[in-house]
């Protein structure tokens, strides 16, 4: 009970919940990178991802850790101002040493959220979700190149995926390295490092995503074959 009574519990779960996404999101990333070369080979990982019963239950784990890691979120946070109370806007300075992302972490975890959203109705209503129900859209449900083709010529969908992409890198940037704070890891030498080292995975992390959505819209994917960057 001490994970929900206590706020060091629910800043253990928030950890926990968070570095199980940061997994999911290397993983989706990884798969991402391969329609950067082969519709082909993407396509056969979204049949094998399709609506079979293991990416199913896999799909609902995932769900279930979004779902605590936001409420518990918000719990803290609402938890952290109560505590404040009025003193929060005695000082509009900004306190040294403290991220802007640390101050805002409310703020562009909507937009996450807002965006992990659109992305669920892009791709996962379309794919998963259709083939569950029987029905297609403008692709196949297993098409996952033809989805992304799609997608991101919508130069609407490009300019909301990046400032999605912007918001989580935000978001990961902070939270990585507070989540190994929270696990006891930062000691003088290891705070600094585990900075330092959530700034480059998660650079590494968002540029994966950002490739492939700025390469698509301007037709300069390898897999593409066509157009003057081929």
């Amino acid at each position: 009970m001490w994970l929900i009574n206590s706020s060091i519990g629910r800043k253990v779960v928030m950890a926990l919940t968070g570095v199980a996404l940061v997994l999911f999101l290397t993983f989706h990333m990884s798969m991402n990178v391969v329609v950067l070369f082969s519709g082909d080979a993407y396509n056969m990982i979204c049949e094998f991802l399709g609506a079979n019963w293991y990416a199913v239950v896999a799909t609902m784990g995932l769900a279930a850790l979004c779902v605590l890691h936001f409420v518990y979120a918000f719990w803290l946070t609402m938890q952290n101002r109560a505590a404040r109370g009025n003193s929060r806007y005695e000082v509009t300075a900004k306190p040294k040493g403290v991220e802007w992302a640390s101050q805002n972490m409310l703020v562009l975890g909507i937009i996450v959220l807002l965006g992990m959203l659109l992305h669920l109705f892009n791709f996962w209503y379309n794919m998963m979700f259709a083939e569950l129900l029987g029905f297609e859209g403008v692709c196949a449900p297993a098409d996952g190149f033809g989805w992304i083709q799609e997608t991101f010529k919508n130069p609407v969908y490009v300019v909301l995926y990046i400032v999605w992409l912007v918001a989580l890198w935000f978001h990961l940037s902070h939270g990585f390295w507070s989540a190994m704070q929270t696990f006891g890891w930062n000691g003088k030498v290891w705070f600094n490092r585990w900075k330092v080292i959530s700034q480059v995975y998660s650079t590494l992390l968002i540029l994966g995503f950002l490739v492939v959505v700025v390469l698509f819209y301007l037709g300069c994917a390898p897999s593409l074959c066509c157009g003057s960057c081929c």
